[in-house]
């Protein structure tokens, strides 16, 4: 990949030991809006080539030749089975099939992966390297490659040394396949008591479409208002908005947007230099600041120096609804 600016290749090779070898190093990637990613391949796309695709390093947790797949009743046709790894039983996901790729081949490599307290393995075509690259790299996808003909699943796009590579929104791949709880969940949130909730706002941002809705869902549920962004750049202009009509009505920001929540890793901004630029700004003072990840092992000390109140794991509305009761007090 000769020509690259701000991505360069990483001397890591995609085995366990490479890719857990380093991880403090990952970690301290967090706050510098950059990512490592894990490319592979699929197969041949619509577009008649084959595409690639990247998932976070920091979501891998193993990349190993495809093992004996143990079928599983009632499951739906893109999973192909479970696998026990170290005694754990993790489902076996067929990207290829759930995104519609045509396989050149039976997928050879599975890459393990653990979000939102579970572990997974999605079986790929082949997988490439590992690339490091800046989120302000990482773009909203145009209208195509966001149709129904993708389901919605492309969540970012970034073009290096002439190729566009492709980021899944695996939270959505996994409630398509394994089903969602968190329409059960919802069900048994209370709203708050205070009547002045309805006049207050929380702003939101996650680049996943299932989270915003899950984490929409649960703000109204709440009885608050709400603003959603698709990323950290997105909600830091729309809080600038309000800080400026605030300061324009001669009130305190907090008492109309009191709380802001922000997934991690979103493109263009992620979520720490997010939170890094309110804190930063004295309009945003008693604005409460929840970081809704699916990374089970994410950084928090440096959630802790940018000004993160609290760490939510995804995607739990009830956790959700009651780390949102424990931060505006006043509403309860």
């Amino acid at each position: 990949m000769n020509g690259m600016t701000k991505a360069q290749q990483t001397t890591a090779t995609p085995t366990r030991t490479s890719l857990l070898a380093s991880v403090d190093a990952r970690t301290q990637l967090a706050g510098t809006n950059r990512l490592e990613m894990l490319l592979f391949t699929l197969g041949i796309g619509s577009s008649g080539i084959r595409e690639t695709y990247g998932i976070n390093v920091f979501k891998v947790r193993e990349v190993l030749r495809t093992p004996q797949i143990t079928a599983a009743p009632d499951m739906p046709s893109s999973v192909k089975g479970v696998v026990s790894l170290r005694g754990v039983i993790i489902p076996v996901i067929d990207l290829a099939e759930h995104c519609g790729v045509t396989k050149s081949q039976n997928p050879q490599i599975l890459i393990i992966t653990e979000y939102n307290r579970s572990m997974q393995g999605f079986l790929v075509e082949a997988v490439d390297t590992i690339l490091r690259l800046d989120w302000e790299q990482m773009r909203t996808p145009p209208g195509a490659l966001a149709s129904s003909e993708r389901q919605g699943l492309i969540v970012a796009i970034a073009e290096v040394a002439e190729k566009l590579i492709l980021m899944l929104d695996v939270e959505k791949v996994l409630v398509d396949v394994l089903g969602d709880a968190s329409a059960r969940e919802l069900d048994l949130i209370e709203s708050v008591s205070s009547p002045r909730a309805a006049e207050m706002m929380i702003t939101y941002a996650d680049d996943s479409s299932i989270a915003r809705k899950i984490v929409g869902a649960t703000i109204h549920k709440l009885g608050f208002q709400s603003v959603a962004a698709i990323n950290g750049k997105e909600a830091w202009e729309a809080l600038q908005g309000m800080a400026e009509k605030a300061t324009a009505d001669r009130v305190r920001l907090a008492e109309r947007m009191p709380l802001l929540i922000t997934d991690v890793e979103m493109p263009q901004m992620d979520g720490y230099v997010l939170t890094k630029k309110v804190r930063a700004d004295p309009r945003f003072e008693g604005v409460r600041v929840l970081m809704f990840s699916s990374l089970s092992s994410v950084n928090t000390h440096l959630g802790e120096t940018v000004g993160i109140d609290a760490y939510i794991p995804k995607l739990n509305p009830n956790e959700l609804a009651a780390a949102i009761k424990k931060y505006l007090p006043e509403f309860v």
